[in-house]
């Protein structure tokens, strides 16, 4: 296909690529554009209605955004009550939380039980799935191979265009249930096929939550502390939902719309979530933090931490963009619910070990940063860390692998796409349809030998 490409170049097919496919920036305020559905002050168009989550960063006063502390509910409760004010000896709560998102209310322990093993019953894949869908196709991204290994499902499903609300239900939870196991063979595929390392495949534990599954699953030795089975359950309800509006989750309800497959619609989700200004943000914030640790030999001075930080929004050093990775958000302004609770996790967790010192220049960064950025730029734009800031540093601490990072991320956010996906569904009822406004004028036709 490149070489193809590469003896077309006379017909400009690269050349003209920036040219062909620019829109003059002064239509977008002409007509006006909500460039990215944003309105101008950076707040969401609204466009629709939910009963599922809350996403609270600001007050809107006559007109003027105004910050607040940031708040997190699904369905009307706070994600601190739901993961327990602080308590880490609280027993596992993503199961209870996807129970939420989809049924809309808090499950008694019967009912939990009965989810939980339905759950359980779905971990399991097709005969063959393994080695005929994971195996055989390895991708160097395991986001693709989870999209693909969603779509595959489809054809496994005798019922898969069925739109019953039984049949919706039931493919949630089997996919809920599923993309851990599917995520950890990716990665050992993905091992063995680009690094000749082994091939992992441990059974699953019957009556294991998610996070102890999924750690039994990725350790070789299956051995996990219950602090680390408690951190990454704790990680996955904190991703698990975050509003109509976020890109994924919003592919998955413009999907919705159209009446296609619960499938096609998760698959969609998943290829969002793929995006580095999504999902992949993570893997930009490891990277800076990566850079900076090398290069502040003291990682508790502040003035180095701070004159790095400078060179950073200066342009001067990481990838040039000027940005810090792991600040700002589209909502929250004051604070981010999910990076407090993180933060607060990780503290307890790295006390007295190792990783101390790297949380405590994460928190330095997170301090620092708004000061730098007020000092070389003159900008006093209210910034808080978002959860990507310590995300990671948490994965790490658990010896979870980077590739895993975002794949982690559509396991824990797929009952918030199901609950969005069934609730477009029911209350959706028209195609989600924006308008374009073209910048062309009309042209008159010329035939082939005139041109």
């Amino acid at each position: 296909m490149a070489d193809t490409l590469q003896s077309q170049e006379r017909l400009n097919l690269y050349d003209n690529f920036v040219n062909v496919n620019s829109v003059d920036p002064s239509l977008y305020e002409k007509y006006p554009v909500k460039r990215g559905l944003r309105n101008n002050d950076g707040s969401g168009v609204i466009a629709g209605i939910t009963n599922i989550s809350n996403v609270h960063g600001y007050l809107m006063n006559e007109g003027e955004k105004v910050p607040d502390e940031g708040e997190l509910t699904f369905r009307g409760y706070s994600i601190y009550d739901l993961l327990g004010g602080g308590d880490t000896t609280k027993r596992f709560g993503y199961e209870e939380v996807a129970y939420l998102l989809l049924m809309g209310e808090l499950p008694t322990q019967d009912q939990l039980d009965l989810f939980v093993a339905g759950l359980d019953a779905q971990r399991g894949l097709p005969d063959g799935f393994t080695a005929t869908k994971i195996m055989s196709t390895t991708s160097p991204d395991l986001m693709n191979t989870l999209a693909r290994s969603v779509l595959m499902l489809y054809a496994d499903d005798e019922r898969a265009e069925d739109r019953s609300y039984d049949h919706e239900i039931s493919t949630a939870i089997s996919l809920i249930s599923r993309l851990p196991r599917i995520m950890v063979l990716a990665y050992y595929a993905k091992r063995a096929a680009y690094y000749n390392e082994s091939m992992i495949m441990h059974r699953f534990v019957p009556g294991q939550s998610t996070a102890e599954t999924i750690l039994s699953m990725l350790r070789p030795d299956r051995q996990f502390t219950p602090e680390e089975a408690r951190m990454l359950d704790i990680m996955m309800c904190l991703h698990a939902e975050h509003g109509g509006g976020n890109n994924s989750t919003f592919t998955c309800r413009v999907l919705s719309s159209s009446d296609t497959d619960p499938y096609s619609a998760y698959a969609g989700a998943i290829g969002s979530l793929k995006g580095a200004k999504h999902g992949g943000a993570n893997h930009q914030v490891l990277a800076m933090q990566a850079e900076i640790k090398e290069n502040v030999a003291h990682w508790e001075d502040d003035d180095e931490v701070a004159s790095y930080i400078a060179k950073i929004v200066n342009k001067e050093a990481f990838d040039h963009t000027g940005l810090i990775y792991g600040m700002g958000h589209a909502v929250y302004t004051k604070s981010d619910p999910r990076a407090i609770i993180c933060k607060e996790f990780a503290t307890k967790l790295a006390a007295g070990t190792e990783f101390e010192a790297e949380l405590n220049l994460l928190k330095s960064i997170e301090r620092l940063s708004p000061e730098v950025i007020l000092r070389e730029k003159g900008t006093n734009k209210d910034m808080c860390a978002n959860v990507d800031m310590y995300s990671g540093f948490v994965y790490s601490m658990m010896g979870i692998p980077v590739d895993l990072l975002t794949p982690l991320f559509a396991c824990s956010r797929m009952a918030g796409w199901a609950a969005h996906r069934f609730e477009e569904l029911v209350s959706g009822k028209r195609i989600i349809r924006p308008a374009y406004k073209t910048a062309v004028k009309r042209k008159d036709y010329k035939d082939i030998a005139e041109r």
